[in-house]
């Protein structure tokens, strides 16, 4: 469920959840809506290939069904290639030059080629470009699983928004984004991959509507996300390593709320405490302090 579902109280004494769901913008029916589940198998799977992409990135299917079926299970590939989707691998491999991507209306160019971020989104300064960028990675529970979805300055590398859900949907991605851009003030550009949650109606209206410039990544572009792909910023094969080593992987939580209340102060640590090597060993919120005091 999303950040704002779990916000939802049932107890005695509470508002009641009509009141509550148009308080926080949430639809009803989505209190209701129970999807369905993996099987513990397929979950202790899920877990093995998000341990081992931060490992082995560039092993495509053939590789991991070998290393499964050496731990005992008995996998074929169309339900490897399931899984693989599910924790959302993305096997690093250099693209084929000569591939030319399909002309499709929602589709954008990259941007950040030849362009370096080299000011935070809220800076008053004309001369220097400010970049934002988005992705959703897999987070592992106790018992299943959720997305995470966040929103990092590039300039800063401070997390200026993030989300949980239990599904993909490019209404969850809108509502973090829009929550960031509120806090925060909007971007000059915002670059993701090519997602159908980033090229949906709802996400290009929003851009649009606040007249931030569009970049994707294309098409066999692996180090194009470098960025996003892992909040320390240090080496794309190691995708979210800083939140999931650090915390997820020594927190098995149990419940939804139990992960955001998690997630949430360990983001507080990352932008305000923890240091970087790419930041001379400063928190990212140093570099954001000095245009604004970090929320």
């Amino acid at each position: 469920m999303s950040a704002r579902k779990l916000l939802i109280d049932n107890h005695s004494g509470c508002p009641s959840k009509r009141r509550q769901c148009a308080l926080l913008g949430v639809c009803r029916s989505g209190l209701y809506y129970t999807p369905s589940v993996e099987t513990e198998e397929n979950l202790q799977i899920m877990r093995l290939l998000d341990n081992q992409y931060l490992k082995t990135p560039f092993y495509g299917a053939r590789r991991l069904l070998s290393i499964l079926r050496r731990e005992g299970y008995a996998v074929i590939k169309k339900r490897l290639h399931r899984l693989m989707e599910a924790v959302r691998w993305r096997t690093l491999y250099p693209g084929k030059r000569t591939t030319i991507s399909d002309c499709k209306a929602h589709k954008y160019p990259y941007l950040l080629g030849n362009m370096q971020a080299d000011r935070s989104n809220i800076s008053t300064s004309l001369n220097n470009r400010q970049v934002w960028a988005i992705d959703i990675t897999y987070i592992p529970m106790r018992h299943g699983f959720m997305y995470l979805f966040a929103v990092i300055d590039l300039y800063s590398r401070y997390v200026v928004g993030w989300g949980l859900s239990n599904t993909m949907t490019a209404e969850w991605c809108v509502g973090v984004l829009e929550e960031a851009i509120s806090r925060h003030g909007k971007p000059e550009i915002i670059n993701s991959d090519q997602g159908s949650q980033f090229t949906s109606d709802c996400y290009l209206e929003l851009l649009h509507s606040n007249e931030i410039r569009i970049s994707m990544d294309g098409k066999g572009r692996a180090l194009d996300n470098v960025f996003i792909e892992r909040l320390r910023l240090l080496s794309v094969v190691e995708i979210w390593r800083s939140v999931k080593q650090e915390y997820v992987y020594l927190n098995p939580c149990e419940t939804g709320r139990e992960l955001w209340n998690g997630l949430n102060d360990y983001f507080r640590f990352y932008n305000r405490v923890r240091p970087h090597q790419s930041l001379d060993n400063l928190p990212p919120a140093n570099r954001y302090r000095p245009y604004k005091k970090a929320a």
